[in-house]
């Protein structure tokens, strides 16, 4: 079939808010997809609620719709709209049941738009677990035993029939929310009772586990012509039992003979011939270690995660493809790097993907793994051999190791180690390299982790090359092939007793810098600017005679640093292309925009280290590096690489110390008249018990330089104080904890651009919860709705002053509590691109990253038309609503703090501020129900406010239940309550009024400071999650609630009220 004519407008669905098991993949797929549909000449029209991605940038799509992505609004657009087709395979799991709710509801038929590429049938059938095994029997293809069931009693007949384990995995939910394996009837029944729940269609599946199977993954592609190719396969490192998402994953598949390759490729290849899928696919095997034997465990009938990865690890453009096939064009047709996209790529180097795990945020969480995603994101490391990407996969982790060591284990005994491995851990492979250094034979590994033996003895050279290098100190031969394996600087410093830059220079001197070599799969001769470092084959990297700029990129999505900072990187390397340079990139996160190799005019796809930053500038000799727009991580490069010579461009260390330091930045302060909450930076126990005494509780604590508020408590008094000093930080010389007043007020954050002469602020955002929440998981409005002009001139007035007094050159974040008595505080200056950026630029219509961008090359805020600090307000309310993704990581508290715990962002617009928080409500993926029962638990101190709120609620005709305090108060103040008992005195009445599924809110607020996870609000909040139930533990958001509710909710009278 040939490219469609006929198809002149065609709608993409996007995968909404970023949540753990569906990341930034589906924001690189759909923004590849959107520019390969325009460059065929269709008019795109997106769709995607998420403001945090590049995908949703106007100059993406031809039209870019931000609404909740919910049936009723893509329906309304379609009416509106009239595409001529729906491409659905894009937007990850949530693109994909949209287009199946439109299609099932008639709406297509309706609006005459037909779904392209994959047809629904074929999409059934992959998705549909009874319909994808009859498929698989009907051709052939092994798929393991199960059988569907619709309740827990079904579930358990099911289970003996095929015998225990078994994994429980409920229908149409994502990541594998809610499945688990279970080894006898009780856990049967714990999991399946919320696996039931989550299912929207009360469907699980009871399936025979095959834990200790290999995972092996294909990424295929087929066009209507039936043309099918492999682009990649993939092996996990890990055996099945660790949700793949969550493994570490290899390129090209290493540990298959011959046959089995080639038996896995040929049922992958048969089964998307048999399923008619058009475009890319994703189809996962479960292989016994031992033997031949091997089941199907599912086909992911659209772009997936691994399409991603697979995309960067073979530099094959899957999604742009995929667009294209759905339009009509076949494989032969699509051009890529100098040939078609027929041609199969082949690997000549080898990759690694490790995940990004949240468990360094979430301490109380347990770091167990199975089927249920909880990586937040991923890296990648690019390789001449396995170590080498192994080694630097961890080092672009960033969580403090840079290398296979991790001190938690030093102190650990053998068997300590070994029963630690026993089961799926985060840092298992951590564990396991300990192990050898202890050791511990490679047969003995294999047997506790079922990790391929050839994977351990990967492990076990480089344990075995830490020894070489003990006994060979300083001599050349061992660091040369130390290097060759992919071992950093820093870690050969500590084995040898001495600083990375000594080992830097002596690497200078013995003139062994590595190569860059390309990225080439295709073999056609084509130069792809995609490189990696090695230390081993030729140089394929060409210098030009151009100026050159390098933008440091972000490294993995973690809470605290999203998509968002991507979105700065892309924007800037466009703005630093149109001005004439060579932009280069260097980043190691596959799932972005920034790391497709046809976003700069180079990509260098490297862990974001000092040492493997140098080598690049090293080689390419840039007129400046750009610190300022990758997060933090970027930020944290700036002074390492001004040590080693580098010129940093925009904000430079000294501005970034004067910011970030503690001391340095109340003596600005104090120097501008700016004043802050009083505190202190103490390094010991007592004179933090001194401080908080001194400025009066409650006070918040905090480590200094802290991303995403990490590990920041407020706390009530002196037991609490030292409580937290011992258990949540370590406190030391150099590393002091801040002690800060906490003023309860309302908190205030601008992104500002200052050039060194001007400032401009183009827009101010209020935070509808007060302080004591962390801005990322508040709900934040533009323009603000409640602060006085009067306040908004101070605000300005700081916002210019510190610009200028810190020597700030491009973006910045301040954040403010403004009190009852208007009185403006500063809490903190950010001197980089914040997680705002985005959302700002898309609801003021000023791109923040391009103007800061053109301002860190040089041109004034005036020369480009910028001449007011403020311009006007929009007429129109944007909202930014935290998403967060509680339900994936159990043990987990969902109390929202001063600690950032959000994963993702939605956004509402509207004339009205009232509709405008409900579409960000919606967009957010909250239940908004407007009938059935409140459940309220209220900390003594929120009763005289909370009163009115619950009136409120009653008013509306909600049913009231709350525990003995809560319900007294209510009652004496004529609010008919229910009364349930409490947790602790034994009583499970809570919990069963919660897992009935008639509670649509829990409301629970708790003293500042009654923290311990046996407390009965903890219990509450973790059985609102595990039921579904809509919660809320700050006063402000329920207010906004009932606002929203009011506006949209007929009530009831009698005739003569």
């Amino acid at each position: 079939m040939a490219k469609r004519t006929d198809l002149k407008k065609i709608l993409i669905i996007g995968s909404g808010p970023i949540v753990i098991g569906q990341a930034a993949e589906f924001d690189y797929a759909g923004t590849q997809a959107c520019l390969a549909l325009k460059e065929e000449g269709y008019e795109v029209v997106l769709v995607n609620s998420n403001p945090a991605t590049i995908m949703t940038d106007t100059a993406i799509a031809d039209k870019v719709y931000m609404e909740p992505l919910t049936l009723e609004y893509v329906a309304k657009i379609l009416r509106y709209e009239r595409p001529d087709a729906i491409v659905p395979g894009i937007g990850g799991q949530t693109g994909l049941n949209l287009a199946m709710q439109l299609e099932r509801k008639g709406v297509l038929k309706e609006c005459r738009v037909e779904l392209l590429g994959t047809s629904s049938e074929s999409i059934e059938r992959a998705e549909d677990r009874e319909l994808f095994k009859e498929m698989c029997q009907s051709i052939g293809e092994p798929v393991i035993p199960s059988q569907i069931t619709y309740d827990i009693e079904e579930a358990k007949e099911a289970a003996e029939k095929i015998g225990y384990p078994v994994v429980l995995r409920p229908a149409f939910t994502l990541g594998g929310t809610g499945g688990g394996f279970a080894s006898d009837e009780a856990e049967l029944e714990e999991i399946g009772a919320n696996a039931f729940k989550l299912s929207p269609v009360h469907q699980v599946l009871v399936e025979k586990s095959v834990k200790g199977f290999k995972e092996i993954e294909f990424e295929v592609m087929r066009d209507s012509n039936d043309k099918a190719i492999t682009i990649c396969g993939m092996e996990n490192v890990d055996p099945v039992g660790v949700h793949t998402g969550d493994s570490i994953v290899v390129a090209p598949i290493m540990t298959l003979s011959d046959h089995d390759l080639k038996m896995l490729n040929d049922s992958a290849i048969k089964i998307i011939r048999e399923l008619r899928i058009e475009g890319g696919c994703n189809v996962q095997f479960a292989l016994h270690p031992e033997t031949s034997e091997y089941y199907l465990i599912e086909v992911n009938p659209r772009v997936s995660r691994s399409s991603a990865l697979a995309s960067k690890a073979s530099g094959y453009p899957i999604a742009r493809v995929t667009a294209k096939i759905a339009v009509g064009m076949s494989l032969d047709e699509i051009q890529i790097a100098n040939t078609t996209a027929a041609k199969e790529p082949s690997l000549d180097y080898v990759v690694a993907k490790l995940p990004r795990f949240p468990f360094d945020k979430f301490t109380q969480a347990p770091n167990l793994l199975g089927t249920q995603m909880k990586a937040t994101g991923e890296v990648m490391g690019i390789g001449s051999n396995l170590e080498e990407c192994l080694l630097k996969s961890v080092r672009s982790l960033e969580t403090g190791a840079d290398h296979l060591y991790l001190e938690k284990f030093d102190k650990m005994t053998e068997d300590e180690l070994l029963k630690y491995i026993g089961e799926f851990r985060d840092d298992n492979i951590f564990a396991v390299a300990e192990l050898l250094r202890k050791g511990v034979s490679v047969e003995k590994l294999h047997e506790v982790t079922m990790i391929t033996s050839y994977f351990l003895e990967a492990v076990k050279r480089i344990t075995d090359k830490e020894k070489e290098l003990r006994e060979k100190v300083k001599d050349s031969q061992a660091l040369i092939s130390a290097k060759m394996m992919g071992f950093s600087d820093k870690f050969i410093a500590r084995l040898w007793n001495t600083d990375e830059m000594e080992i830097y220079s002596m690497r200078k001197t013995e003139k062994l810098m590595p190569v860059f070599r390309m990225v080439d799969t295709l073999h056609t001769g084509a130069y792809i600017p995609y490189f990696y470092s090695s230390y081993s084959g030729d140089n394929d990297s060409k210098l030009t005679g151009k100026k050159k700029i390098v933008v440091l990129g972000a490294g993995p999505i973690r809470i605290g640093q999203g998509v968002e900072f991507d979105y700065s990187t892309v924007h800037a390397v466009m703005t630093i292309k149109k001005a004439g340079y060579e932009a280069i990139i260097i980043n190691n996160n596959p799932e972005t925009v920034s790391t497709d190799y046809t976003t700069g005019d180079k990509l260098y796809f490297e862990p974001l280290t000092a040492e493997d930053v140098m080598n690049i500038i090293d080689f390419e000799k840039p007129e400046g590096v750009i610190a300022s727009l990758g997060g933090q991580t970027a930020i944290n490069l700036a002074e390492p690489l001004r040590k080693r010579g580098v010129r940093i461009i925009g904000t430079d260390c000294d501005a970034i110390e004067k910011a970030e330091n503690r001391d340095s930045f109340e003596k600005i302060l104090e120097e501008l008249q700016i004043p802050q909450p009083k505190g202190r930076a103490v390094t010991k126990i007592e004179d933090g018990v001194k401080a908080a005494a001194d400025i009066g509780y409650p006070v918040l604590v905090r480590p200094s330089f802290v991303l995403g508020g990490r590990a920041m408590q407020i706390v009530g008094d002196e037991a609490q104080l030292r409580h937290y000093l011992k258990t949540a930080v370590e406190i030391d010389e150099d590393k002091p904890v801040l002690v800060d007043k906490y003023i309860i007020g309302k908190e205030v954050e601008v992104d500002a651009i200052c050039d060194g002469r001007s400032v401009f602020v183009p827009g101010i955002m209020e935070l509808v919860e007060r302080t004591g929440i962390h801005s990322g998981d508040s709900i934040s409005v533009y323009p603000a709705f409640s602060i006085s002009d009067r306040v908004k001139g101070i605000i300005l007035q700081y916002a210019r002053k510190l610009g200028l007094g810190i020597g700030i050159v491009g973006l910045y974040n301040i954040q403010f509590i403004v009190d009852k008595d208007e009185n403006v505080f500063v809490i903190e200056v950010n001197p980089r691109s914040s997680r705002t950026v985005p959302f700002l630029s898309k609801a003021t219509g000023y791109s923040l990253a391009d103007i800061a961008t053109e301002v860190i090359l040089g041109k004034s805020l005036k020369e480009l038309g910028i001449f007011d600090i403020y311009p006007d307000e929009k007429k129109r309310w944007y909202v930014k609503v935290p998403v967060f993704s509680f339900n994936k990581i159990r043990g987990i508290d969902a109390y929202l703090s001063p600690e950032m715990k959000s994963t993702g962002e939605a956004i509402g617009y509207d004339d009205k501020l009232n509709r405008a928080l409900y579409k960000g409500l919606q967009a957010s993926g909250m239940k908004l129900q407007n009938y059935g029962t409140v459940f309220v638990t209220i900390a003594d101190k929120d009763k005289e406010e909370a009163l009115p709120l619950i009136r409120r609620f009653y008013d509306l005709g909600f049913n009231i239940e709350a525990t003995a305090g809560t319900a007294r108060f209510l009652k004496n103040n004529g609010i008919r309550t229910r009364v349930l008992k409490k947790i602790s005195e034994g009583s499970d009445e809570i919990e069963r009024s919660i897992r009935q599924g008639h509670i649509s809110y829990v409301i629970n607020t708790s003293d500042i400071g009654s923290t311990g996870q046996e407390n009965d609000g903890y219990l509450i909040r973790k059985y609102a999650i595990e039921n579904n139930v809509t919660m809320f533990t700050a006063l402000d958001t329920v207010k906004v609630l009932l606002d929203v509710l009011e506006e949209t909710t007929l009530r009831i009278s009698t005739i003569d009220a």
